[in-house]
């Protein structure tokens, strides 16, 4: 399978996501006078009424915005990821005999979910129309139904058994079919009215504290679950790369290409030499993530020059490095958004695995994410579920400028464990191979893999040298990468962890061009 999608100008700004309906919600925003944030907020609402399967009001959201209009000489980086309720007790997961926090089923491994104080934290000091315009187009998906995705159709039969989802699985629905989300919609008015105390104080908040039973305190929905952090860079490539810092995985996104640029990495993405080199810059910059990345790791250290020197070290362009120790498809959307005035937002929400815990809040419609299945429940590890918490988290966003600080690119992608490596050949297409947004996005990619993956697991097993490749491949990565000692697999139609990923690039000259990726079959790009 070829996968082919066409670069889009949007001199007046430009929506990328997995939806053509939520973009075009977002490029609605744009086009009533809405600026950047505004559009990332109405589709990442919209999202959360089309793409359950992937992102909702139950989960979790971070951001960059770069570019005029933010009032700030660096990108503005928002961490709007939920904490672990005060009743989280590691000793009572341990004594059930609990060795991991559980995938599905068990409300424990959803922290307070981040996302509606993602949006209203991000419209309070960024956004220009009112909130109420902003959620205006999720709200009309919600009430008047949309036609479901082939995705969704697909995923819906997951929720079998799970309670509270009948507006989801009370019937057949099959692709094409009209789904209305009267929940999703009445959350969403609220929120329109009130703000954050709608949401976290209303239905939705006093359901939570119920199906919680005793896992939730009202303190634990009281405060701001989104805070304003400093960025976390490195200069690569002739450009400064942006991501969030720890709780996140984005620092592994910036160390491959660091690694991959001390490398020598070449311009030919179709060369064999190309694929091994970034898939060992992606394994030497991750294989220690389970011990390195919790809630306050220092994000600079983990991308000091010495250690990205040290890292390079261990390349052999022979074979695959030994790094011993330990070497995780997700839930997940990510959104990027332009406006006429070149603002940038760079935006990843996130159920976390799918549907997320199968743990609906009652007549809400949502439900609730299972990214506390970052945390351990190894005794004294850093990442330990514990009360107030953040887990480990998958989601890894990016923004990049020049040197003179200028926008250059807001890019990303969904994807588990395979984010940062996705992130990484983007940021090689785009930077160093010169390829515009169509051509990055359509190119075959390689994700690494592990028996019984889970899309969350890749670092958690024994040293590996799996590589899974897209059947649309170059032929000399297949080879190269076998002669060199890696294990190889070709994906065909099983797209699991090859990420849904989303690029605007910022030209000095000329207008924003933007393209969505053809893997997610309804995606779009959509000038405003």
């Amino acid at each position: 399978m070829t996968w082919k999608t066409e670069t889009v100008t949007g001199p007046d700004g430009l929506v990328c996501s997995v939806d053509r309906l939520a973009s075009e919600a977002g490029a609605s925003v744009l086009r009533a006078g809405g600026n950047a944030v505004d559009a990332a907020i109405a589709t990442s609402a919209a999202l959360a009424v089309t793409t359950p399967h992937m992102c909702g009001l139950g989960g979790d959201l971070f951001a960059l915005v770069g570019g005029p209009g933010t009032g700030a000489a660096e990108p503005l980086v928002l961490n709007a990821s939920g904490r672990a309720g005060s009743g989280a007790d590691p000793d009572r997961m341990r004594a059930e005999g609990h060795r991991a926090m559980p995938l599905r089923g068990d409300v424990r491994s959803a922290p307070v979910p981040g996302c509606v104080d993602g949006w209203v934290t991000l419209h309070g000091r960024l956004g220009r129309l009112p909130l109420a315009d902003v959620l205006a187009p999720a709200i009309e998906l919600a009430e008047a139904g949309f036609p479901t995705s082939p995705l969704l159709a697909a995923a819906l039969p997951r929720l079998a058994g799970v309670t509270g989802c009948d507006e989801l699985v009370g019937s057949g629905v099959a692709a094409g079919d009209v789904l209305l989300r009267p929940g999703p919609a009445r959350m969403l008015r609220a929120v329109a009215a009130e703000g954050r105390e709608g949401f976290y104080g209303g239905e939705f908040g006093e359901r939570l504290l119920e199906v919680g039973a005793g896992e939730y305190t009202p303190e634990d929905l009281s405060g701001s679950l989104a805070d304003w952090v400093g960025g976390l860079a490195l200069d690569v490539w002739g450009h400064r790369v942006w991501t969030v810092p720890p709780n996140s995985q984005g620092y592994l996104g910036l160390a491959g290409a660091g690694i991959a640029e001390r490398l020598g990495l070449g311009a030919d993405p179709d060369d064999a030499t190309w694929a091994h080199v970034t898939v060992e810059a992606a394994r030497l910059a991750g294989f220690d993530r389970p011990r390195c990345l919790f809630d306050g790791a220092d994000g600079a250290r983990l991308i000091a020059p010495d250690r990205l020197d040290e890292r390079a070290a261990m390349f052999d362009p022979h074979r695959p490095a030994r790094v011993g120790d330990r070497y995780r498809a997700g839930g997940t959307i990510y959104l990027c958004a332009s406006d006429g005035d070149g603002m940038g937002v760079s935006l990843i929400q996130s159920n976390a695995g799918g549907f997320g815990c199968h743990v609906a809040v009652p007549g809400t419609g949502v439900l609730l994410h299972n990214r506390g299945i970052g945390f351990s429940l190894e005794e004294g590890h850093p990442a330990e579920y514990r009360p107030g918490r953040r887990p480990p988290h998958t989601l890894a966003p990016a923004l990049v400028t020049r040197p003179d600080g200028s926008l250059r690119a807001v890019l990303g992608t969904m994807g588990g464990d395979s984010q940062p490596q996705v992130v990484l050949q983007m940021l090689a297409r785009l930077l160093v191979a010169g390829q515009d947004p169509g051509a990055v996005l359509s190119a075959p990619r390689w994700v690494l893999g592990v028996e019984e993956g889970t899309g969350f697991n890749v670092w958690d097993g024994p040293d590996t040298h799996r590589v899974r490749i897209e059947e649309h491949a170059p032929g000399p990565w297949r080879t190269g990468l076998q002669e060199r000692g890696h294990e190889v697999e070709t994906a065909g139609r099983d797209l699991v962890g090859f990420g849904h990923a989303h690029l605007i690039d910022f030209p000095r000259d000329g207008s924003p061009r933007g393209a969505a990726d053809p893997r997610s079959l309804v995606g779009a790009a959509v000038a405003g």
